[in-house]
């Protein structure tokens, strides 16, 4: 019954009890008022009057028709009432073989599109993930262009489900077009990035070479939505009207071989071409060179991962396709009762075969990130070999307690290592000590350095009062030898000096010539009455003759004309 409307022709109405009545599937009706709404009988079994059409066979015959033109228990034309045919059960066979894509491409978008290094301006983890976000598009568009497949022959007569069968077909054209786009694509900043990876400034971000892969993706696109723009957006009831040969050769044929869907093709095919020239773009910059016209062609051909001649040849079938149902309605997706070999092998074996090459891919290949750890290492180990660094093995750190178990915070590696020294109460604990370290410092200072008597100065207090001159002299000023200068350090030195020959009379206490030699090492020595003496008599007489020649200059710098101030200690100043 599905054949029925292919011969499609108007006949009369079969007489009933009178003139004004008529039999049809044994149900009388008004024949008065079915020629007043303008109802016409077809040879398919259809009653129609342009704007609704009814079946009258049974078991979907009317069973009252009222005055008004409306008719009881009624059912429309384009209802799914035929069986599967051939048609819907081979798109079924491979809706399903797009389900088990899907499945694969989900599992290899979790596993190249995870992140084991941080993400670079450069390398966005984006650009590795659209190829198989592509790939979910283009098993998505096939799922509901192979299932609208099934009321393709089930509906009486074609309506809806032909004109979302062949939409959703040509967007799975273009998915699978940016698939291949995008694989290329990311195959090129692949390259680029282990290219660059142990040199970061191999490759400036300027340049011919930057600029045009900043514009190729742009020039894609333009021609794959130009594509879309041509073939979407249009009337798609002309591809319905495909209810006898007289509607198909007027209507159906003509609309499905417009010249919006022959553009469309060589738009598609402009993005192909874009595609082949981003890989020859790629080969260029990133893979070792070929001298000469020959060497050059080979070399292309030799560079060119075998995946993407797979797909390339594949999408320029794809692309064949598309644009002989644009010359040839016959062999068309977009026709109702097309033949099927040609509308499968052509239309949707193409892009199943993308998606297996990428699945296969995807599960040989490594997650860049991990690539790109594992030629970091081996990078590391030549360095290494070349410079001849020999690292210990791992099991090196747990057996010298440096393994550090994973989740531990730092925190808890603080606190193994307190309850290690031997833990408890870290502040009360250095408290403690510290006052025990204290006392113990003050006995032992009581009973070896106790003050004899009155404490006079800082540094005696510091390192033990003045003692009586051995022989019993009074007077300090015999046994200490004059300091002039202001440094406390030395002052601290010469007082622990002086006090260490009170308390070992029989030690080597150095003489002032020794000690000023030992002071020499340091700086300059410290002058004597004398020199002092000197120096002031000389910086008089400077003055003096200074006077005799000043200038009304208003700075005060020595003059370059003068004798240069010697400087020799902090004292002159």
């Amino acid at each position: 019954m599905g054949n029925v409307f292919d011969a499609r022709e108007i006949i009369a109405f079969p007489g009933g009890s009178n003139s004004s009545d008529t039999l049809l599937a044994g149900v009388h009706f008004n024949l008065t008022a079915l020629e007043y709404w303008n109802y016409t009988l077809f040879s398919n079994g259809t009653l129609s009057n342009g704007s609704r059409c009814i079946l009258t066979f049974e078991p979907y015959a009317p069973t009252l028709l009222f005055p008004n033109g409306t008719f009881i228990n009624s059912t429309s034309c384009y209802s799914p009432i035929n069986p599967i045919g051939d048609r819907a059960k081979i798109g079924i066979a491979f809706a399903i073989m797009y389900a088990v894509m899907l499945f694969f491409v989900m599992i290899n978008l979790r596993k190249h599109g995870r992140l084991f290094l941080p993400s670079e301006k450069r390398f966005r983890p984006i650009g590795r993930r659209w190829q198989w976000y592509w790939g979910i598009l283009v098993c998505a568009a096939a799922f509901i262009s192979l299932f609208m497949n099934i009321d393709v022959d089930r509906y009486y007569l074609p309506e809806l489900p032909i004109v979302l069968t062949s939409f959703f077909w040509y967007l799975l054209q273009m998915c699978a077009m940016a698939l291949v786009w995008e694989a290329v694509r990311h195959w090129g900043s692949w390259m680029e990035r282990q290219y660059i990876d142990p040199n970061p400034f191999a490759l400036s971000e300027e340049g011919s070479r930057y600029r045009f892969e900043l514009i190729i993706p742009l020039v894609f696109y333009l021609f794959l939505w130009l594509n879309f723009f041509l073939v979407v957006p249009r009337s798609w009831g002309n591809i319905e009207k495909q209810r006898s040969p007289e509607q198909i050769a007027d209507i159906a044929a003509p609309g499905a071989t417009d010249s919006r869907f022959k553009a469309a093709a060589f738009l598609l095919l402009a993005s192909w071409i874009v595609t082949v020239v981003s890989m020859r773009h790629s080969i260029k910059h990133y893979l070792p060179r070929n001298r000469g016209v020959f060497n050059r062609a080979v070399g292309i051909i030799s560079s060119t991962p075998p995946r993407f001649i797979i797909l390339l040849f594949l999408s320029l079938a794809m692309i064949a396709y598309q644009a002989l149902c644009a010359w040839n309605f016959q062999w068309s997706v977009l026709k109702v009762k097309g033949d099927n070999v040609p509308i499968y092998l052509g239309g949707y074996t193409p892009p199943l075969l993308i998606l297996l090459i990428q699945n296969l891919y995807g599960f040989i290949a490594p997650n860049e990130d991990r690539e790109l750890m594992r030629q970091r290492r081996v990078r590391g180990s030549e360095q290494d070999r070349e410079l001849g660094i020999v690292h210990k093995p791992a099991w090196w750190r747990r057996v010298n307690g440096d393994y550090i178990p994973d989740g531990e915070s730092m925190r808890d590696r603080i606190a193994r290592n307190v309850r290690e020294v031997g833990g408890g109460s870290a502040t009360s604990r250095g408290i403690h000590q510290a006052m025990a370290n204290r006392d113990a410092e003050a006995n032992a200072e009581n009973v070896e350095m106790g003050p004899i008597s009155r404490t006079t100065t800082a540094a005696s207090s510091m390192y033990g009062s003045s003692r009586p001159v051995p022989g019993g002299g009074s007077s300090r000023a015999s046994q200490f030898e004059p300091y002039v200068g202001k440094s406390d350090r030395r002052r601290t030195e010469r007082t622990m000096a002086v006090a260490a020959s009170m308390l070992f009379p029989g030690a080597n206490v150095p003489t002032p010539e020794e000690r000023r030699a030992e002071l020499m090492q340091e700086g300059p020595p410290p002058y004597t009455d004398a020199e002092n003496a000197a120096n002031r008599g000389r910086g008089r007489q400077q003055s003096t003759q200074g006077a005799s020649t000043r200038s009304n200059s208003t700075g005060t710098l020595v003059s370059l004309s003068g004798q240069p101030q010697q400087v020799r200690s902090m004292l002159d100043l």
